[in-house]
């Protein structure tokens, strides 16, 4: 499968699209289950509240974040890790809301990652103008489980890159419902979001939600 490369469904309506081998986008895949997957949002950020986290070089994201699971995914001074306690609650993350699991099981599935167990969701909410610089996932244990990455909301441009820092993105516009999934050798591939576009998303107004489930431990 090369970058490019469609399979289309019965409508027409293009349902995979690869962004590199191991590397795709399900156009759609979350779109029936959008409602219950921010309710479980809702219940997870009542008990751990977005926030705003630091780098260690002292940059405020501009995406708020939160996180469920076993561990939760931070930054601040000390550097990027993962903690099984919330900083700011002193307790436990909430645990993964089931309908993550079994979307994030599905998703992965269907991108030809079987047995795919997450442990691990970080959220984040996007509002007009926030973005996410290119980074890699790396502060997971073991990169031979995917990522799975849900789209909610407000329409964002994803950048899909290479190995390398400097490796020229790809662009991939992220509409409601979509699931990109990447791993194998896309895994450490750098990826980002571009500045957020206004608008209004009957589900979430001016916003937009990601989940992206991993295998941390």
């Amino acid at each position: 499968m090369t970058p490019g490369d469609l399979f289309s469904d019965q409508a027409g309506v293009p349902a995979c699209e690869a962004m590199a081998p191991r590397a795709v986008v399900l156009r759609g895949f979350a779109r029936d289950d959008g409602a219950a997957l921010l309710r479980a949002v809702a219940i997870v950020t009542a008990q751990a509240p977005f926030r705003h986290m630091v780098t260690p070089g002292g940059f405020t994201m501009s995406a708020a974040m939160t996180n469920c699971g076993r561990v939760g995914w931070l930054t601040d001074r000390k550097g990027y890790r993962y903690d099984a306690v919330d900083p700011e609650t002193g307790l436990p993350w909430p645990g993964l809301p089931e309908p993550f699991v079994a979307l994030a099981r599905h998703a992965a599935d269907a991108a030809g990652f079987a047995d795919f167990v997450p442990d691990a969701c970080l959220i984040n909410r996007y509002e007009p103008g926030a973005r996410l610089s290119l980074h890699q996932d790396r502060n997971e244990r073991d990169f031979s489980a995917p990522i799975v990455s849900v789209s909610l909301g407000l329409p964002a441009v994803f950048l899909f890159g290479g190995a390398q820092r400097n490796d020229r993105p790809r662009r991939y516009r992220l509409e409601h419902g979509d699931v990109a999934v990447w791993g194998g050798p896309a895994r450490l591939a750098f990826h980002g979001v571009a500045p957020l576009a206004d608008g209004d998303h009957p589900l979430t107004g001016r916003q937009r939600f990601n989940l992206t489930l991993r295998k941390a431990l």
